[in-house]
């Protein structure tokens, strides 16, 4: 069974950046993956999303901040986050369509 495990968050200052990592076990280049959210005491919502062709979709909170791109040889995509706010405060976790076992996320700070 396919995998997923998210990596590279941490605590950055307000107007930073962070480079988020999500690895599978397996073959993702046939699947659409997503990037979610989740802040405490509210729901998880999409952030992004690239299709297995590289179109790409973005909240709007944070389009034009964040990037998300793949590469299909490593079974990895990426969501590169700048401009960091406080309300980006979350843990940030990978998924694909159709959707698989939730991995633990991976926690992003943004504090002064």
């Amino acid at each position: 069974q396919v995998q997923l495990v998210e990596s590279g968050g941490g605590l950055v200052q307000p107007g930073g950046s962070l480079r988020l990592s999500c690895a599978a076990s397996g073959s993702i280049f046939s699947h659409t993956m997503d990037w979610y959210r989740q802040a405490p005491g509210k729901q998880r919502e999409l952030v992004a999303r690239i299709t297995d062709g590289g179109s790409t979709f973005y909240a709007a909170s944070v389009k034009g901040r964040f990037t998300i791109s793949r590469d299909n040889a490593k079974n990895t995509v990426y969501l590169q986050m700048t401009s960091l706010k406080p309300e980006d405060t979350a843990v940030y976790y990978c998924n694909r369509i159709p959707p698989m076992p939730w991995g633990q996320g991976t926690q992003v700070t943004v504090s002064s």
